[in-house]
C-alpha cells in the first residue's frame, strides 16, 4: 500500500500570532471578594503549555451561568460551595454537567465550610475532578490543581477531537466510495477532508501527475478551494509560492509539515504520485498530521483506481469508435454517422428514464450496430440503386454476423453491442428481420437503435437519396409509430427532437 513519508521537520522562524495571543479561559466562582484577588494574585503570571491564564471572575451561581453560556470555552473552573444558598455550588456543578452537558471543563470545588458539603460525599454524588478547602488550598497547591485541570482538560479535548474526526472519516468515507465520477469524487474527497480535520477557512490543492511512456508528465488539479479558487474550478495556474512546494513535495518524495503549510506526498503506482497542499489560514494547533496523511493515502488510491478506470474506459469508447468509423468507411458513409448515433442514444436513453449507467454504456457500444457489414460484399455495400431479392438477403445477415461477432466477448459492453447489432433491424409489428421479433421482446437498447438509426439516415446523403428536412423526418417516424417503432420512443424523440437535428448539426458529414 502506498504510504505518505515524513521529511525531517525544518525549521521555520514563523511565529503565528494567533497562537502567542491564546490563552487558558478559567473560570473563578465564589461571593467572597478576597478570594478572587488571591487567585488572581497567585495564578495571574502563571503560564501552562506556553499559555497565559484569563481568570473570569463570578460572585454567584447565577452569574456564573451567564458566563458559561457565553462566548467563551472554560477549561476549568474553581466554584464556591456556599453562595447565594448553602447548596449554591453543588447545584452549579450539577447543572454544568447535566444542563448544560459540558463533560469536559475541569471542576475543582473549594468551601470554607467543609461541614455543610462533606468530602466523600460530595465526591460520589457530583461529576467533579477536585476537591478542596479553603484553609488547605496553598498557593503552590491551587497552581498544581491548575496544571492538572489544564492538562486534564486538553487531553480529553485531544481524544474528542479524535473521535469526532475518526466518526466523520467513517462518514465522508462511506459517502465519497459510492461516486465513481474522477471530478466529482476528488471534489467530495476534498470538502470532507475540510470538515475532518475542520479547516474549512484554509486553501487546498490535490494534484495528480503521471509519467507517460515517452517520459512526459502530465499533470492534473484534481481540486482546490478556500483562497486557491472554487473547489470545481481546477483550471487556473497555481501561484508561485505554492506551485515551488508542490513541485518540491513531488521531487523529492516526502511530506513537510510547519505553521504555515502541510505537504503530503503519496506515490500511488509507478508511474503516478499525488500531492495534496493544505496552507493555514488559521492556528494550526489542532491539525491532525497522521489522520490527514491516512485519508489523504486513502483518496489518493482511490483516485488513482478511478483515474486507470477513466483511461481504460476512454480507450474502449475510442476504439469501439474507431472500428464503428472504419465499418462506416467500408459502406462509403461517414464517420460522424456513428459519433451522431451514440449520442443519440444516450439522450434518447435519457429521456426514457432509463439509468444513467446504461445510457453511458449504450453511448459507448452504440458505433458497433453494423459491424457485421464487414462481411457483406463490395458490390452489394456499394451498390448505387436499388438492390435485388439475393443481394438483400446476403445484405441482412449483416445483423446477425454483427452479433455473433461482438458476442463472443463477456463483457457486459460487449454483450450491450452484440444485442444492438443484431436486433436493431427488428420492428415493433414484427415484420422486421432477422428473428421477426415483435413489441418488448425486442431489447430496448434495440429498439432505441432502430429508432435513431433511421433519423440519422433520413437526415443523411446517400447514394440513392437526399438528405430530408427536419420535419419530414419527424413526420415520418410518427407514421412509423406502432410499425417499425415503439410509440412510447416516437413520442419520447418528438418531445428531444431539436436535441437531436442539434447532435446532427454539431457533426456534420
Amino acid at each position: 500500500m502506498a504510504q505518505f513519508r515524513f521529511s525531517k521537520e525544518k525549521k521555520t522562524d514563523v511565529v503565528n500570532p494567533q497562537l502567542v495571543q491564546k490563552s487558558w479561559n478559567i473560570l473563578i466562582i465564589d461571593d467572597d471578594e478576597s478570594i478572587h484577588q488571591v487567585t488572581e494574585l497567585v495564578l495571574g503570571r502563571l503560564q501552562v503549555d506556553g499559555r497565559q491564564l484569563k481568570l473570569h471572575h463570578a460572585f454567584s451561581a447565577a452569574e456564573a451561568r451567564g458566563l458559561l453560556q457565553s462566548e467563551h470555552t472554560f477549561c476549568m473552573a474553581f466554584v464556591d460551595v456556599v453562595m447565594e444558598t448553602d447548596q449554591a455550588g453543588l447545584e452549579l456543578v450539577d447543572w454544568i454537567r447535566r444542563e448544560k452537558k459540558d463533560p469536559f471543563i475541569r471542576l475543582v470545588l473549594r468551601t470554607g465550610q467543609p461541614g455543610s458539603a462533606p468530602e466523600e460525599d460530595v465526591i460520589r454524588r457530583y461529576d467533579i475532578n477536585d476537591y478542596r478547602t479553603k484553609t488547605e488550598f496553598t498557593a503552590l497547591k491551587m497552581q498544581t490543581a491548575v496544571y492538572v485541570g489544564i492538562r486534564g482538560y486538553r487531553d480529553i479535548m485531544t481524544i474528542s477531537r479524535s473521535l469526532d474526526a475518526f466518526k466523520r472519516l467513517i462518514l465522508s468515507s462511506t459517502k465519497i466510495l459510492k461516486i465513481r465520477d474522477l471530478q466529482e469524487f476528488a471534489t467530495a474527497a476534498l470538502e470532507n477532508l475540510l470538515a475532518l480535520l475542520d479547516l474549512e477557512s484554509s486553501a487546498v490543492y490535490i494534484v495528480r501527475q503521471e509519467t507517460d511512456y515517452d517520459a512526459s508528465v502530465r499533470e492534473l488539479i484534481l481540486a482546490r478551494s478556500g483562497q486557491f479558487g472554487d473547489i470545481t474550478d481546477c483550471t487556473s495556474q497555481i501561484a508561485q509560492r505554492v506551485r515551488s512546494r508542490i513541485d518540491q513535495a513531488f521531487h523529492e518524495g516526502q511530506n513537510e509539515l510547519n505553521e504555515q503549510y502541510f505537504v503530503g506526498y503519496c506515490r500511488t503506482s509507478p508511474d503516478a504520485c499525488s500531492v495534496l497542499y493544505i496552507e493555514f489560514e488559521d492556528d494550526p494547533e489542532h491539525f491532525n498530521a497522521a489522520l490527514a496523511e491516512m485519508y489523504a493515502t486513502t483518496v489518493a488510491l482511490i483516485l488513482e483506481s478511478l483515474t486507470r478506470q477513466q483511461q481504460v474506459e476512454r480507450s474502449q469508447r475510442e476504439l469501439l469508435y474507431i472500428v464503428g468509423e472504419a465499418v462506416e468507411a467500408r459502406s462509403k458513409e461517414t464517420g460522424s454517422h456513428v459519433k451522431r448515433v451514440a449520442l443519440m442514444c444516450r439522450v434518447i436513453a435519457r429521456h426514457c428514464g432509463l439509468p444513467e449507467s446504461f445510457a453511458a454504456n449504450l453511448q459507448i457500444a452504440a458505433p458497433l450496430h453494423d459491424v457485421g457489414k464487414i462481411a457483406i460484399p463490395e458490390h452489394i455495400l456499394h451498390k448505387p440503386g436499388k438492390l435485388d431479392a439475393q443481394e438483400w438477403e446476403i445484405m441482412k445477415t449483416h445483423a446477425e454476423i454483427g452479433g455473433n461477432l461482438v458476442g463472443r466477448s463477456d463483457l457486459p459492453v460487449a454483450k450491450l453491442a452484440a444485442r444492438l447489432a443484431h436486433y436493431h433491424h427488428e420492428n415493433w409489428d414484427g415484420s422486421g428481420y432477422p428473428e421477426g421479433l415483435a413489441g418488448e421482446t425486442i431489447p430496448i437498447e434495440a429498439r432505441i437503435m432502430a429508432l435513431v438509426d433511421v433519423i440519422d439516415a433520413l437526415g443523411s446523403h446517400r447514394s440513392y437519396k437526399e438528405p430530408w428536412p427536419a420535419g419530414q423526418i419527424l413526420a415520418f417516424i410518427k407514421e412509423q409509430s406502432g410499425l417499425k417503432f415503439e410509440p412510447r420512443l416516437v413520442d419520447v424523440a418528438s418531445d428531444c427532437f431539436d436535441e437531436l437535428m442539434q447532435i446532427r448539426a454539431s457533426f456534420p458529414d
